[in-house]
C-alpha cells in the first residue's frame, strides 16, 4: 500500500522503541536464543500454550521458556497419563526455549486434557547432564477435528500493527459467534525487533483469549519482513510444510494460503538488497497451479484464498502488481469463490467483474474505527462471509450459494 513520507517518519521513530514487557518481565533479546542467561531468574515458562496445525488427529502445541530446558506435554483423555515430546535424529529436543510438541495418534472429534511441562537444564556437558527445577502448567483442553466435517467457522484478524489490545476487542464485537480456528491474516506487527515483541503482543494475548483451546495460524504480511528479528519469526509458528505458503481441506472449504512478500521492488534502496520476493512469489505461483490440479482441491465444494496483499484495490505498488501478474490469471483459471485480503486498511466488499472472476474481501485497518473482524462460515448449503467493525456494526457481507 502507499505510504507516505509522514508515514516512513514515523515508521523509522518507532522503531527505536522497545516494546512493552510488564506481562513477564522478559528482556528483549535479539535471537532466538538468549546468548547469556540471568542465573538467579527462576525458571518459567514466557507464553502460556498455544495451539497450531490441529488435524482430526494431531495437533502442535507451542510455548516458549526463559531458559535451556528439557520440556514436554501430558495429555490424555479422562486423565494426564500420556506424555509427549519432541524426537529428531534419534535425540529427544532438550536444551531448546522455544518449543513445538506434536501429539499424534489421536481420536478425531475428542477432547483432551492437556499441560506442558519444562525441566531447567543448568548444566549440559558431555558426560554431565544436570537438571534444575521442573515447572508445569495449568490443566487445558482442546478438541479434534472430526474425521467427516460437513462445515467449518473461522475468525479472521488482520493488521493489527502492534496493537495487541485490538485481539480482545474485536473478539468482544464479535460476540459469541463459534470458531474452529483463527487466521492472522498478515502485519501483525509493524516489523520485528526481538523475542519480546513477538511474545507481548501476539502470541500471549492470543494464547489468553482462545489459543489454548482453539488453533491458529500466522499468515505473513509485507511488515512481517521487515525487522532484525524478521528470520527468527518462523520458529514461533507451526506451519503444515514449513512454508509461509500452503494448503489444507477443513469441511467442505478448500483453503489456500499465499505469502504475498513486501509490497516495493527488490531494488527498493529501503531493503538494502536483501530481498528477493518477486522469485518467492513466483515460486508459489507455480506450487499453487500443481496444488489446484489435486483432487482435493478440485472436489472442494468452495474454493478460498487468503493472502495479505490483495491483487487489486490496492494501488499499482509493485506488490499488487505483481500479485496480479502472477497469481490472478491462476485463480480465474481454477475458479476461485473467495480471496480474503487485508493490506490497504481500508475495508470492502469487491464483487467479481471484468477484471476478476472472484469477489475479494478486504478487512480494515489498525486505528480505531477502522478495524475489523471477519467471519467465515461454511456447510453443505451456502458459505457466508460477515465482516463486523470496531462499533459492532455489520460492514460487510458475502454470501456462495452451494
Amino acid at each position: 500500500m502507499n505510504e507516505s513520507n509522514n508515514s516512513r517518519r514515523k515508521f523509522i521513530k518507532n522503531a527505536t522503541k522497545v516494546s512493552a514487557l510488564a506481562t513477564f518481565g522478559v528482556a528483549p533479546i535479539s535471537g532466538v536464543l538468549a546468548k547469556e542467561e540471568d542465573s538467579t531468574t527462576e525458571h518459567s515458562f514466557l507464553t502460556p500454550p498455544y495451539l497450531q496445525s490441529l488435524t482430526p488427529t494431531s495437533v502442535d502445541i507451542m510455548f516458549v521458556t526463559n531458559k535451556q530446558a528439557y520440556s514436554w506435554v501430558q495429555f490424555g483423555e479422562q486423565n494426564l497419563g500420556n506424555k509427549a515430546h519432541t524426537i529428531s535424529d534419534g535425540f529427544v529436543k532438550a536444551y531448546n526455549r522455544v518449543n513445538c510438541i506434536k501429539l499424534a495418534n489421536l481420536e478425531p472429534n475428542t477432547e483432551y486434557k492437556y499441560r506442558v511441562v519444562s525441566k531447567e537444564i543448568t548444566i549440559f556437558k558431555p558426560y554431565d547432564l544436570q537438571y534444575g527445577s521442573t515447572i508445569e502448567s495449568e490443566v487445558f483442553s482442546f478438541k479434534t477435528r472430526p474425521a467427516e466435517e460437513q462445515e467449518v467457522k473461522c475468525v479472521i484478524f488482520n493488521d493489527i500493527h502492534d496493537r495487541p489490545y485490538s485481539f480482545g476487542e474485536l473478539l468482544k464485537v464479535n460476540g459469541d459467534k463459534p470458531f474452529d480456528f483463527v487466521l492472522l491474516n498478515g502485519d501483525m506487527f509493524d516489523y520485528e525487533e526481538d523475542e519480546a515483541q513477538v511474545i507481548n503482543n501476539l502470541l500471549t494475548p492470543c494464547a489468553d483469549l482462545f489459543a489454548k483451546s482453539k488453533p491458529f495460524l500466522m499468515l505473513r504480511g509485507n511488515h512481517e519482513t521487515r525487522g532484525k528479528f524478521r528470520a527468527e519469526l518462523k520458529n514461533y509458528f507451526s506451519y503444515p510444510t514449513d512454508q509461509y505458503y500452503f494448503a489444507f481441506n477443513w469441511g467442505p472449504v478448500h483453503f489456500t494460503f499465499l505469502d504475498t512478500g513486501e509490497d516495493k521492488p527488490d531494488d527498493a534502496e529501503v531493503y538494502a538488497g536483501i530481498v528477493d520476493f518477486d522469485s518467492f512469489r513466483e515460486k508459489q505461483a507455480a506450487w499453487l497451479e500443481k496444488e489446484m490440479q489435486k483432487p482435493e482441491y478440485t472436489s472442494a465444494k468452495y474454493k478460498v484464498v487468503f493472502m495479505h496483499i490483495p491483487p487489486f484495490y490496492s494501488g499499482d505498488w509493485h506488490g499488487t502488481m505483481h500479485c496480479r501478474k502472477v497469481f490472478s490469471p491462476l485463480f480465474d483459471q481454477y475458479k476461485v469463490d473467495l480471496v480474503i485480503s487485508g493490506h490497504t486498511h481500508k475495508y470492502g466488499v469487491h464483487l467479481s467483474g471484468e477484471e476478476h472472476s472472484y469477489p475479494i474481501i478486504i478487512g480494515g485497518g489498525p486505528k480505531t474505527g477502522t478495524r475489523t473482524i471477519t467471519n467465515l462460515q461454511a456447510n453443505q448449503d451456502k458459505l457466508e462471509i460477515q465482516m463486523i467493525d470496531d462499533s459492532g456494526n455489520k460492514v460487510g457481507e458475502y454470501i456462495l450459494k452451494s
